[in-house]
């Protein structure tokens, strides 16, 4: 048996008014996932333990049936995995985002989504006026990039910049957890504050507000940890070798601590443009010599941040048609079975442009199994799902059982 988890980050929302008090899941024209549901069984699933903040990194954790409590050390370190940078013993790794800061508040947690040239310039500029022994950027892809930081203190309050659209950034800045924690916060703040200046005039920025796009005007780190330590999939569950698949370098890096290879596509940006067809192929290619595949596609959780509903509909249905159904039709058609599971991390409702700690809903079709002859995938109707409410391991395990 063969396995894979086709992850729609953020696909699950919440009842719209415009939408008739109806999902983007529920009005979207999904046939193949809905015929995806209706060979399998469904059920709902909880990803964020209490206590933890909504986020993708503890999502994606939960979702592979880790422990969140006993294997999370923030998302920095995650990324440096996939970035291929080493986290040594006393140094402390944060995510660092290029934001856009407008009157004094956070515009959008993305620099109005900056390409990696421009955003690469910047880091380098930013590294011959801010590093230092302790202090050191790296690039990672668009306004998603990381900050190793020398004998920090991880005990830190952190604000995601996604969680603060609108929010005068004054207000959010880096508090201390800890007494212990306020030297690291300080200076981590001082960054922050000298960094707007540095970057307000650079010719990158200057370029884009002539164009009229948002300037990557302020860096925001955040979500701070040291190296985890996380057992392999290949440990924990009946597979022999597995890959990860995905334009962002948070979940590469879950992947490969998860023990699964990283597999690059050219052209995959993790927004509605990305190269859903050289994902797929790239997949059905892993599952070929693989026995596992995690296949993760961002684009719904962009739109459910950006609020545009009518884009998160259209990447749902992108979603359905260049991953789901070629996925379905390919597999279909092999001599060894292929068990194809099918959810989001978490829900990302345009209302609100972030994150909740709802369960999701989630598809899991075994080859000759009976189904829950349940017709549609969204929501409300995996309720109805045979499976329940999973929670912790309960979901992987139900998946290789």
């Amino acid at each position: 048996m063969k396995y894979i988890i086709i992850l729609g980050d953020g696909i699950a929302d919440e009842p719209i008014e415009s939408l008739g008090n109806k999902t983007p899941l529920q009005v979207a024209d999904i046939p193949n996932i809905d015929k995806l549901a209706s060979l399998g069984n469904l059920g709902l699933l909880q990803t964020i333990p209490a206590g933890f903040q909504p986020g993708s990194e503890i999502a994606n954790l939960s979702v592979l049936g880790y422990n969140v409590a006993e294997v999370f050390e923030g998302r920095g370190s995650l990324e440096a995995a996939s970035m291929g940078i080493e986290i040594f013993p006393g140094e402390m790794a944060m995510r660092c985002n290029l934001i856009c800061i407008e009157n004094g508040k956070i515009k959008n947690h993305s620099a109005g989504h900056i390409s990696n040239q421009e955003a690469e310039e910047l880091i380098a500029f930013l590294n011959e006026n801010l590093a230092d022994e302790f202090v050191h950027f790296f690039p990672g892809i668009s306004y998603r990039h990381l900050l190793k930081y020398k004998n920090g203190n991880k005990n830190l309050i952190c604000t995601p910049p996604h969680d603060a659209p609108g929010t005068p950034a004054n207000k959010v800045m880096i508090k201390p957890a800890t007494p212990e924690a306020k030297a690291t916060a300080d200076h981590l703040n001082q960054l922050i504050l000298r960094s707007q200046e540095l970057l307000e005039n650079h010719p990158v920025n200057l370029k884009r507000k002539a164009e009229g796009k948002d300037p990557a005007n302020s860096i925001w780190p955040w979500s701070p940890g040291y190296k985890p330590q996380m057992q392999p999939l290949t440990e924990l569950y009946p597979i022999q070798s597995g890959a990860v698949i995905s334009a962002v370098d948070l979940i590469k890096g879950i992947g490969v601590y998860a023990g699964l290879e990283p597999i690059e596509v050219e052209g995959a940006t993790g927004l509605y443009n990305t190269n859903y067809e050289g994902k797929t192929q790239a997949a059905l290619n892993a599952l070929k010599d693989k026995d596992f595949v995690y296949l993760h596609i961002e684009a719904s959780d962009e739109a459910g941040h950006e609020g545009d509903v009518d884009l998160k509909i259209k990447t749902i249905e992108y979603l359905d048609q260049r991953i789901v159904k070629p996925i379905m039709e390919e597999t279909a058609k092999w001599n060894e079975p292929v068990t194809i599971a099918l959810l989001p991390d978490h829900p990302t409702p345009c209302r609100i442009k972030t994150h909740t700690s709802a369960p999701v809903p989630f598809i899991i079709y075994k080859p000759n199994t009976k189904s829950d002859n349940i017709q549609n995938y969204n929501e409300f109707s995996a309720q109805k799902g045979s499976f329940g409410l999973l929670k912790g391991d309960e979901f992987m395990k139900s998946l290789f059982k």
